[in-house]
């Protein structure tokens, strides 16, 4: 028997394992994923995008130590590790640390590839099984996977797929080669994530590229006010005993569909460079044309025709489909609150022995627990718990 086990493997459940190694050895810990190794879907989408920098600071990544990150990046002579006064790391730079950090704690003997298929409680603990066929019984558990990983489609879109038209979402499991695709190409987002993939295609393509959005930039540093890293915000959320409020709260916090500054001036210059083209409207339907392409109806009677349509629209909750998560919830009767998410106490115990991390601990933690820093602070609350 293991003494915990950790369902999910990406920068939250490597967060929590980096955290636990302190008291826990890799041979009484269990860290169970769909992907071969820690991280793997994070690395693969943010490669996709093309992103450079991360949007958070420095002090921001999985291990205990603050200035971890930038003690290992000190090393290097290249200037381009940080970027601006947060000191936002070079992506190349915060995974490198990241692995480094997950191999230096052994945490590869405790790396099992595997689907979970269902969780349930005995006497003396958890057991989790999957579907490779494999049983593990831990006398802690962790759910560290996102509720809202399934990639949101509009309805439009979802017409438009069934027609064979070149649509992808960039985060679908198997996206399209973008050297290969079809041109011209529409980015559909105004987000950081469709304003990276503009900018990684712009300069791939120049003058084939259109980032097509519903609104005008929403400009932000962070994806909610700093205030919510600490008790500037958290005290008076800690305080709601409502969770229909803290769910308020929290949604209320993001700063949905923006970016930072400087990625914006980015896309500006590669428009000023007729790389980039850069259109508002909202799109009324869409369908394929004759000759394969597709034409897109917005607002205002206009039309964009188009090779390729690249969505960057983001994620929706998927909380429902996670069918031994929903077991789970029965058999046990977790509390959860009207939103469907856990609600747990301040070490992040749904019940006795079973914690989350990651988004699933956001009426707790705030708006921030899906970030690097939530990350860091279930982590943080996780291991307290047994010392």
């Amino acid at each position: 028997m293991y003494k915990w086990i950790i369902i999910g493997g990406g920068i939250h459940g490597c967060t929590a394992a980096n955290f636990l190694s302190e008291n826990v050895s890799p041979s009484e810990m269990k860290i169970i994923d769909p992907h071969k190794g820690p991280m793997d879907l994070w690395k693969k989408r943010t490669e996709y995008i093309g992103m450079e920098f991360l949007r958070s600071p420095s002090v921001h990544h999985t291990d205990k130590d603050a200035f971890s990150l930038q003690k290992f990046a000190g090393d290097r002579s290249d200037p381009k590790n940080f970027y601006g006064k947060y000191k936002r790391p070079n992506l190349h730079v915060f995974n490198e640390h990241a692995l480094k950090t997950f191999y230096g704690n052994g945490l590869e003997r405790s790396w099992e590839q595997g689907t979970v298929e269902q969780v349930y409680k005995e006497s003396n603990g958890w057991t989790v099984k999957t579907a490779q066929g494999k049983a593990f019984r831990s006398e802690n558990a962790v759910i560290a996977v996102r509720p809202n990983n399934k990639v949101n489609i509009p309805k439009w879109a979802l017409k438009l797929k069934k027609s064979r038209a070149d649509i992808y979402h960039i985060f679908e499991e198997h996206p399209p080669d973008l050297k290969e695709v079809s041109l011209p190409i529409t980015v559909v987002g105004g987000g950081i994530s469709a304003a990276h993939t503009a900018l990684k295609l712009g300069e791939m393509h120049p003058g084939k590229v259109t980032l097509l959005k519903r609104h005008p930039f929403r400009i932000h540093k962070f994806d909610s006010d700093p205030g919510w890293l600490g008790p500037k915000f958290l005290s008076s959320f800690q305080r709601l005993n409502n969770y229909e409020e803290r769910r308020h709260a929290v949604n209320e916090a993001r700063y949905k569909g923006s970016l930072p500054k400087d990625i914006y001036y980015k896309l500006l210059r590669l428009q000023k460079q007729e790389k980039l083209m850069i259109t508002d409207g909202e799109i009324q339907k869409a369908e394929r044309t004759s000759d394969g392409s597709i034409h897109l109806h917005l607002e205002d009677e206009q039309n964009l025709f188009t090779g390729t349509v690249l969505l960057a629209t983001g994620f929706v909750s998927s909380l429902e489909e996670e069918n031994w998560l929903q077991e789970l919830i029965q058999n046990e009767q977790l509390q959860c609150a009207k939103c469907g998410y856990p609600i747990v106490s301040s070490s992040l115990e749904w019940c006795r022995h079973l914690y989350v991390a990651g988004p699933l601990s956001e009426l707790e933690v705030g708006p921030t627990a899906g970030n690097i820093s939530g990350a860091q602070k279930a982590a943080e609350r996780i291991a307290a718990s047994i010392k």
